[in-house]
């Protein structure tokens, strides 16, 4: 089952020992980290009540409420019949990632339903970057050279100056053959592979061996283009296929030997998924495509391994913003392989102009105009810059410039996104946070989670009548080194001030008149008038330049695990 039920089991242990729900979903809440996944609709479910009810009738009876109130743990615009895991999994939690820099900010976006009055660049979803285990995915050839030079290195995973210091001492040459043995050993791999699939489809024998034998034309490895992983349709397979004849041209220069390897494979159930691969498949059967395109069979762990290990060049072409992070391609790279990638996902993060290419996502055209010009650009940079760059050789047979940006993908992707930095990220930023907020609202059988319940009671029925004015007049230029000046007069309905948080909000404009937060100045309370509470600020403006500021004003607790977690908060 989805792990966000854990939150409903948890609950219930603590109604049974006598707690009411509210307070102990808020003490499992200051516990929990949720942390998703993908912004893909397939990724996030929606169940039927009719569904949902035989399961969790039980639950709700145990939880003390009816099955109309547990829905509501799991209703969310536009499903508002349904119950929705990820926001299950938000309202029983208080620490929220998504896996990527650019996911984290789409899903703030996403589930900014949360967090209604909170900007979603504010509100409490950050992210931490997946990350790969290197031990399983770096080829063994490059750590039996780690170990001969080393064996201290694997102290260092995630050291991004000694994985400089130590991928830069390495040899150009020897660099560069280690690279060409491993990629000679996916070839073999990929011989034996495709022989058994072509046999087993009933190919020729002589078809066989002249298809294969552009594995390794001349004796000597081509320039391999890779594309592994499950075929999704956001991840847009086809599309250097957009322009075939093209493609072709590229692919069929007699003086530069290319192949590109397909592999993986869609779900049972995903038809448009399955669609792709056909399509792959009959390309590689077309006359111009034949030894230069193949799709391998039965994708499994050692196909994928051996593909992220040896191929020279690993393609990626999500739709942006839907990769989330996407670890293949750092599998790649650790191996010394270059992306040929959009620029969303980990890749996004990472991409630094030296350590592969990034294709930039064409935003606010159609679809099909999108995917036009990505493919365009695709096959621009195949052609004018990554195949040009791996056959510009040297007198001793290898391309300087590849070797270069191959040694800057190994240093800058290992360290950075190892499996081992990951956790240390997980562990300092969200789960010993989520630990100590737990231990605290856990204390005295949950004292503080029962005030806590009560104080965001309090502010979700008084906040509605909230109101607040501003007092002064507002000045459009301000000398330095004299006081911007705010006064608000606030009706608190029934809080009182240490209740909430008035802040002046200084910022930049941009471009595009997007407001970009600098800095907040706390206004504090300066009197009452009637049942009026007045707040003021006198700040000194050090340093001249353009600025904007806004007033925003949101309820405080102590308790909160975010400051915005309530998600209220108005403007002025």
């Amino acid at each position: 089952g989805h792990a966000a039920f854990l939150v409903l089991e948890r609950c219930r242990e603590h109604v049974a020992r006598g707690m009411p729900l509210t307070a102990a979903l808020e003490q499992v809440a200051g516990a929990t980290v949720f942390t998703t996944h993908t912004p893909v609709p397939a990724g996030h479910d929606v169940f039927d009540r009719a569904l949902i009810e035989p399961y969790l009738k039980d639950m709700a009876h145990d939880l003390g409420i009816g099955m109309d109130e547990l829905m509501g743990l799991g209703r969310s615009p536009g499903h508002e019949s349904g119950f929705n895991m990820t926001t299950l999994g938000l309202r029983g939690s208080r620490f929220h990632n998504g896996v990527s820099r650019i996911h984290g900010e789409v899903a703030s976006r996403m589930e900014a339903y949360h967090w209604p009055q909170v900007p979603p660049s504010e509100n409490p979803i950050g992210y931490v970057t997946t990350g790969v285990h290197v031990m399983t995915f770096l080829a063994s050839e490059w750590v039996m050279l780690f170990d001969s030079r080393s064996r201290g290195w694997r102290e260092y995973m995630t050291d991004r100056r000694f994985w400089t210091d130590y991928v830069q001492a390495i040899p150009d040459q020897s660099f560069w053959s280690l690279r060409q043995n491993i990629k000679t050993g996916l070839l073999d791999y990929a011989r034996e592979v495709l022989c058994r699939q072509y046999r087993r489809n009933h190919m020729g024998e002589a078809h066989i061996q002249r298809l294969l034998s552009h594995l390794s034309p001349n004796g000597h490895p081509p320039l391999v283009l890779g594309f592994a992983r499950r075929f999704a349709t956001y991840k847009r397979a086809t599309l250097m296929f957009r322009d075939p004849v093209r493609l072709a041209r590229i692919l069929n220069q007699t003086d530069r030997p290319i192949v590109l390897l397909f592999a993986g494979k869609a779900h049972p159930q995903d038809r448009p998924g399955q669609d792709l691969i056909r399509i792959i498949g009959d390309y590689s059967e077309q006359p111009e495509f034949e030894g230069k395109l193949f799709f391998i069979e039965n994708y499994d762990l050692a196909l994928g391994r051996k593909l992220v290990a040896g191929v020279d060049v690993w393609l990626n072409n999500p739709e942006y913003p839907m990769e989330a992070c996407g670890t293949s391609g750092q599998k790649a790279g650790l191996n010394g392989a270059l992306n040929v990638s959009i620029l969303d996902g980990w890749w996004g993060e990472t991409f630094d102009g030296e350590n592969g290419w990034g294709l930039i996502p064409q935003t606010g055209v159609d679809p099909d105009t999108r995917d036009r010009l990505e493919a365009e650009e695709l096959l621009d940079v195949l052609e004018h810059e990554v195949i040009p760059l791996y056959f510009n050789r040297n007198s001793q047979g290898y391309s300087p410039g590849w070797v270069k940006r191959s040694k800057a993908a190994m240093q800058s992707i290992l360290p950075r996104h190892s499996a081992e930095r990951m956790l240390h990220d997980y562990i300092e930023q969200y789960y010993t946070p989520a630990i100590h907020h737990g231990r605290r609202l856990a204390a005295k059988e949950g004292a503080l989670a029962r005030e806590l319940t009560q104080w965001k009671n309090k502010v979700r029925l008084a906040w509605s009548g909230v109101r607040m004015t501003r007092l002064d007049t507002p000045s459009a230029r301000i000398d330095v080194d004299t006081a911007l000046n705010i006064q608000v007069k606030i009706e608190l309905n029934g809080l009182t001030p240490e209740d909430v948080r008035l802040e002046c909000v200084l910022g930049e404009e941009d471009a595009f008149g997007a407001f970009n937060r600098r800095t907040c100045y706390a206004l504090q309370p300066v009197g009452v008038e009637g049942t009026a509470t007045m707040f003021g600020l006198q700040e000194p403006m050090a340093e001249a330049g353009l600025y904007a500021y806004e007033v925003r004003l949101f309820p405080f607790h102590p308790a909160l695990a975010h400051p915005f977690e309530t998600g209220c908060m108005l403007w002025l």
